[in-house]
């Protein structure tokens, strides 16, 4: 059934709108505390104090990796390769963007948040072979 595929990707929607969230409200208490003046990013963002900056790298991150795995819930929904394995796969890819997100605009921590990012990249390598194995 591809409902099992349709829930992690209606979820990895959502936080891309957390993200956004996130990303607006950073940016307006820069604004409210004086620390950046319109003017002064009306062109370039980098004026913006470091907190803003991190949510502002990580909202463009969810439009990297997660366009595949998009794009991979797709495929696997026409060549019929929803299972469990690839249900749970799509969830662990979720999972692995959340605390991406956790960690850039928190910690920032680059060994873990780079070891977080492969992850991610492997599950959608394996999602790859799952739906390629669908279609051979």
């Amino acid at each position: 059934m591809t409902r099992k595929l349709i829930y992690p990707a209606l979820a990895m929607i959502l936080w891309i709108f957390v993200v956004g969230v996130v990303l607006v409200v950073r940016r307006k208490a820069a604004f409210a505390t004086g620390a950046v003046r319109p003017e002064e990013v009306a062109v370039s963002t980098e004026r913006y104090p470091l907190p803003a900056r991190l949510v502002s790298a990580n909202f463009s991150n969810q439009f990297e990796l997660p366009v595949v795995f998009f794009a991979l819930i797709m495929l696997a929904m026409e060549v019929a390769a929803t299972g469990y394995v690839m249900a749970t796969l799509a969830w662990i890819f979720v999972a692995s963007r959340v605390v991406h997100t956790l960690v850039h605009i928190g910690s920032n921590q680059l060994p873990l948040r780079g070891a977080v990012y492969g992850i991610g990249a492997i599950v959608l390598m394996a999602m790859w072979v799952g739906v390629l194995l669908a279609v051979l």
